[in-house]
């Protein structure tokens, strides 16, 4: 197995010495994976793990090769395609585990094998059944043991944050003359204070014989939903590797999320004086692929990928922003990989936000028209929680931004077959009495009714963005689904509810079909008024 890897007083990239810049360990493959709901397989973990080393982690926790099979094979799989980051493997000092975990690491580019036991009263009784004196040889045999396989190990203190702190100190002490390179003191069950870990830290890197010759490293679960702060706070005390995770994921009520804590350090980087080595222009793409390959949504207000992280929708904030965007922006969203910050038209919103938007839109109103758009606005917000752009532009145009219609849906039957295609059958009315059928074949059956929606009402649309979400919970749940369509190089949005998410589709789509519709026949009549006034 190759062991090239950083060591702890090397010099980190861009030239900046060990002490001036923090370590992104990133188990998100790990314990992050380990949480329910969030399982990948082998080909998700492989992506995640790529994407994760463009982000610029400097440690990634690939899995726990003892724990299965499969574990094995995707640590494996991900050791030999990176090359750049250390890829590392967990284990507990317990000899299969050290030598699977070697073996799975044996084509690493970087490599370190990441070994843990309990050190806590509580754990050392109710869990291993073993004495101080046994703890500290089963922890100096195992990582003697990793080390004639890898130079770089990491060894943690697991519940260290509810050991005795001078038990601590025996055993990091032993850990370094038995070759530890990274020493992890875990607030495991997310139990510790901001205080009480700067008071930790500083007393292990007094006491520590030898602290000098290894990384300090902190890994916080968020119980009591301080792990991004005990996590700063141990840096701010010395600690030089941070273990986290993408969005936070991770066992229980998860882990410190990796770009709090690098955005945290970045946008105070006056107060903390560190650095990591994060491309933060990733966080929010690096975020949504891993909603993408788990199907679990980020909260909207989740600190710095939310939806809602870069959007304000009260008057007063939005004031602020269009005079200067620092009023209540601590960060660009660009930094993070967002493209702008949006301005969320809503029921708290003023005036100078919906002129804003409206000009953007192309309508620029007089102090009159926008007074009278104003309060309409506000009436229509009052009962619709999104506005989109299609309700403000028949607003402005002074029309009804409810009108349904002149389509609406008389029949649907869809069929699909595992491994093939899907079909749709859709009978539809339209106001002037028409009844129109068709049918259309597709990828899957939401495809194959928008095919057959189409063709059924002569309008070509391309889609952009699908998206379904349950609005409660069981087999009867209620389904919104959301569309976003081109048509006439002009994106348009539609939405529905039902509690079969086909037939929300269908109707989505109708509703954009019937909004092109009906501004088409607008644009139609005030083409033909300005015929009139002309001739």
């Amino acid at each position: 197995m190759n062991s090239q890897t950083a060591q702890p007083n090397d010099t980190s990239e861009g030239g900046d010495s060990a002490e001036d810049r923090v370590r992104i360990f990133d188990t998100t493959l790990r314990d992050g994976e380990q949480a329910p709901g969030f399982s990948m397989d082998r080909r998700a973990k492989l992506c995640m793990a790529q994407a994760l080393e463009a982000l610029g982690v400097d440690i990634l926790e690939a899995g726990f090769p003892q724990a299965s099979p499969d574990d094995f094979a995707a640590v494996e799989e991900i050791a030999r395609s990176l090359r750049n980051t250390t890829v590392c493997a967990l284990a507990r000092c317990q000899t299969g585990d050290i030598d699977t975990s070697a073996r799975a690491l044996e084509r690493a580019h970087r490599s370190r094998i990441h070994l843990f036991l309990s050190t806590s009263p509580l754990h050392r009784e109710h869990k291993l059944g073993m004495s101080k004196q046994q703890v500290l040889d089963t922890a100096v045999a195992s990582i003697e043991r990793a080390r004639k396989y890898c130079a770089d190990v990491e060894f943690s203190a697991e519940d260290a944050l509810r050991t005795e702190p001078e038990f601590l100190v025996e055993v990091f002490s032993a850990a370094i003359a038995a070759g530890a390179t990274t020493l992890n003191a875990p607030d495991t069950v997310g139990y510790t204070t901001p205080s009480e870990m700067v008071e930790l830290f500083t007393y292990l890197r007094k006491n520590v014989r030898d602290a000098h010759k290894a990384v300090f490293s902190t890994h916080c679960h968020d119980d009591l939903g301080m792990a991004v702060a005990n996590s700063l706070a141990a840096v701010s005390a010395g600690a030089r590797q941070v273990e986290c995770t993408i969005n936070g994921i991770g066992e229980r009520a998860g882990n410190a999320a990796l770009e709090e804590i690098v955005m945290a350090l970045k946008v105070r980087a006056p107060h903390f004086g560190i650095a990591t080595g994060i491309d933060t222009r990733k966080l929010y793409p690096t975020s949504r692929l891993l909603t993408q390959l788990t199907g679990q949504v980020v909260q909207r207000n989740k600190a710095v990928v939310g939806e809602n992280a870069f959007a304000h929708e009260s008057g007063i904030h939005q004031h602020g922003m269009l005079k200067h965007r620092s009023t209540y922006e601590i960060m660009r969203p660009q930094d993070v990989g967002i493209a702008e910050t949006t301005l969320v038209l809503g029921k708290h919103s003023g005036r100078h936000a919906l002129r804003q938007r409206l000009e953007t839109l192309g309508h620029t109103l007089d102090d009159e028209a926008m007074e009278s758009v104003f309060k309409h606005f506000k009436a229509l917000a009052d009962r619709k929680r999104d506005i989109r752009d299609e309700d403000l532009e028949a607003l402005a145009l002074g029309l009804d931004p409810d009108a349904t219609g002149p389509w609406h849906l008389v029949q649907l039957n869809t069929s699909s077959h595992l491994g093939g295609n899907a079909s749709a059958n859709v009978k539809l009315g339209h106001e002037d009495g028409r009844e129109v059928s068709e049918a259309a074949i597709g990828d899957g059956p939401v495809d194959a009714v928008l095919r057959a929606i189409e063709r059924a009402t002569g309008t070509d649309m391309v889609l952009k963005r699908f998206q379904v979400r349950a609005m409660s919970e069981g087999g009867d749940a209620q389904g919104h689904a959301q569309l976003t369509a081109r048509h006439a190089q002009r994106d348009w949005q539609g939405s529905s509810v039902s509690t079969d998410i086909i037939e929300a589709t269908a109707h989505a789509a109708l509703a954009i079909v019937n909004r092109i519709e009906r501004q088409a026949r607008d644009n139609s009549a005030d083409a033909s008024v300005l015929q009139g006034a002309t001739a």
